[in-house]
C-alpha cells in the first residue's frame, strides 16, 4: 500500500430541511390547527482517528467529502429525517488544518473532530401557533451547512525517532530490534517512507520504533526528500542519532552528525532539543573502531558503538533505550 501522509480535501456539510406549513384536515376539522413538522438536521463531517488505518491514502484519492440534506417536515407534526452523518478514517496521530491554522490533533484511537456541522432543520407552522395566532403561516427554512478546505497532516507517534543519513543502517537496525521488516539494500534513500517497529525489552515492556527517511544537508529547505518526513520525529520522545562510523563517500562520521543536528533545528528548534542517544554503527568494518573514539572524543557524550548486522552491541543499545524511557515517561 502506499504511503500518503498529507492532502488536502474539500468537505460539505449538509443543508437542514424546511419546516412544514400544513393544517389538519379531517371530516370533524375542515379547519383544523397548524400541524406542520420541523425539518431534519443536514448531515455533519466527522474526521476519525482509527488504529485499523495508518495512511490517507483512501482519504486524498476521495478528496471531496459531502454529508447530505436533511428531509423538509410533513403534516400531522412529521419531523423530516435527520441525514447521517460522513466518517472520515484517518490514522492516529493526524493533525487537522482548517485555513492554516491547526483546528485537531488526533492521537488517540476512536477520537473525533466534528469538521462541519450540519445545517439545523426549519420550524414547521406548528412552532408558531399561539392563542393570538392559531393559523400561523409562517415557519423557517433549513439552514444551511458548512463548506471547509482541510489540509490533513500525519505525524507518526512513536516514542523514539531513528534519524541519521541515508546509509546509516537504520532500516537494518529497526528490523534487528523489533519485528518490523523495512526494505533494506545498499543505496540511499531505502526507506522512502516511515517504518514503525515493537522494540521489547525482553520481559513486559515495549517502545514504539520509528525509522525516518533519510535526511540530507537541505532537507529543511526541501533538497531531498525535504520536510515532509521531518514532521514525523516531532511527537518522539527522544531521538536516536545513527552514525555511520565508515562513510564510503569520503565523508566524516562527525560531520554527518552535525549535519544532521543543523537540519533538526532548522526545520524546529524544538525538535532540535529533544534528547538524544548518539550510536555509531557498522563496528564490523576495518576503521570503525578509530572512527567511535574520535566520535565520543569531540562530542562529549557517551556514545554506544554497534553493528547492526552482525549484532554486536545491540544488547547495550536496548537497555539504554528502556534507560530512556524511564527519563522521559510518555506525556
Amino acid at each position: 500500500m502506499k504511503f500518503v501522509d498529507a492532502t488536502t480535501i474539500q468537505i460539505r456539510s449538509g443543508r437542514g430541511g424546511d419546516g412544514c406549513l400544513s393544517f389538519k384536515r379531517a371530516k370533524n376539522l375542515p379547519f383544523g390547527g397548524p400541524d406542520g413538522g420541523p425539518g431534519g438536521d443536514g448531515g455533519n463531517i466527522v474526521v476519525f482517528a482509527s488504529e485499523n488505518t495508518d495512511t490517507l491514502l483512501t482519504v486524498a484519492r476521495e478528496q471531496s467529502y459531502a454529508a447530505r440534506n436533511g428531509e423538509p417536515g410533513g403534516g400531522r407534526q412529521r419531523k423530516g429525517k435527520t441525514a447521517d452523518d460522513v466518517v472520515i478514517k484517518v490514522p492516529i496521530g493526524t493533525v487537522v488544518y482548517c485555513s492554516g491554522e491547526e483546528v485537531a490533533d488526533l492521537v488517540e484511537d476512536g477520537q473525533t473532530y466534528l469538521a462541519a456541522r450540519g445545517g439545523k432543520g426549519g420550524l414547521g407552522n406548528k412552532f408558531f401557533a399561539s392563542a393570538v395566532n392559531q393559523t400561523p403561516q409562517e415557519f423557517t427554512y433549513g439552514e444551511e451547512g458548512e463548506e471547509k478546505k482541510l489540509r490533513l497532516e500525519l505525524k507518526l507517534i512513536a516514542d523514539v525517532g531513528l534519524v541519521g543519513f541515508p546509509n546509516a543502517g537504520k532500516s537494518t537496525l529497526l528490523s534487528r530490534l523489533s519485528a518490523a521488516r523495512p526494505k533494506i539494500a545498499d543505496y540511499p534513500f531505502t526507506t522512502m517512507q516511515p517504518q514503525l517497529g515493537i522494540v521489547s525489552d525482553g520481559y513486559i515492556h515495549e517502545l514504539v520504533m520509528a525509522d525516518i527517511p533519510g535526511i540530507i544537508e537541505g532537507a529543511a529547505e526541501g533538497a531531498g526528500m525535504g520536510v515532509d518526513f521531518l514532521r514525523h520525529v516531532e511527537r518522539c520522545r527522544f531521538l536516536l542519532h545513527l552514525v555511520n562510523l565508515c562513510p564510503i563517500d569520503g565523508t566524516y562520521s562527525l560531520d554527518n552528525y552535525h549535519a544532521i543536528n543543523r537540519e533538526l533545528h532548522k526545520f524546529s528548534p524544538v525538535l532540535a532539543q529533544k534528547p538524544q542517544i548518539a550510536v555509531g554503527n557498522k563496528l564490523d568494518l576495518t576503521g570503525s573502531e578509530d572512527s567511535l573514539q574520535w566520535l565520543r572524543e569531540e562530542l562529549k557524550i557517551p556514545v554506544i558503538g554497534i553493528s547492526a548486522v552482525t549484532g554486536e552491541g545491540l544488547k547495550e543499545l536496548r537497555i539504554a533505550l528502556f534507560e530512556l524511557l524511564k527519563q522521559y515517561p510518555r506525556t
